[in-house]
């Protein structure tokens, strides 16, 4: 039996590339920005509430989001009596005035954004705009619902403009078409045999 022997820079740099590969399988951390930040806990402290102002950004797993105000509200896990408590999982985000979100293709522009992570979904109210860049489809309504993952819009009182349709009808300036040469078939005489 013959033992395969790998120097030790090798190994390393194989364990090296394998634990960077499991890193890039986590979704990257949740950075926000802003002017200025009101954040406490609640009573029996699960939960953590913030309130971001003035030129707020918002960078996450695929998402970017900015606006003027953003209200969020985020469980809290580790030690109860920290100060700054650790976030562990958003229940939502509740982003105010001149918003944008950017989401793969997709862009959104409205004055009220309601984001839900755990259900993979945005409600936009406040004159909301969808654009998909991928395709060129515009969307306002009422109130606009997107879907993570699904590609799916819903909407009432609706208005969207998709990239135009290919052209059906004639050209009126074309010659017409030229009729079919071949004689129409003729049913067979009857017979009138005894």
């Amino acid at each position: 039996m013959t033992l395969l022997r790998l120097p030790a820079l090798t190994l390393l740099a194989a364990l090296a590339f394998a634990t960077a590969v499991l890193r890039a399988q986590e979704p990257p951390p949740t950075e926000i920005t802003s002017q200025s930040l009101e954040m406490w806990s609640t009573p029996d402290s699960s939960e953590t509430h913030a309130i971001f102002t003035g030129n707020v950004t918002v960078t996450g797993n695929e998402i970017k989001l900015t606006c003027d105000r953003l209200e969020i509200l985020a469980e809290r896990i580790g030690d109860k009596t920290a100060t700054i408590g650790t976030i562990d999982k958003f229940k939502f985000l509740i982003a105010t005035g001149k918003v944008n979100i950017v989401q793969g293709d997709r862009e959104a522009n409205c004055g009220r954004a309601e984001v839900y992570p755990r259900e993979d979904k945005i409600v936009l109210t406040d004159k909301p705009v969808v654009i998909d860049h991928a395709n060129g489809t515009v969307a306002t309504g009422d109130v606009i619902e997107m879907l993570r993952g699904q590609r799916r819009v819903t909407s009432s009182n609706v208005h969207v403009t998709f990239p135009a349709i290919k052209n059906l009808g004639y050209d009126k300036n074309a010659p017409a078409p030229k009729p079919d040469a071949t004689p129409a078939p003729t049913a067979p005489a009857p017979n009138t045999a005894p």
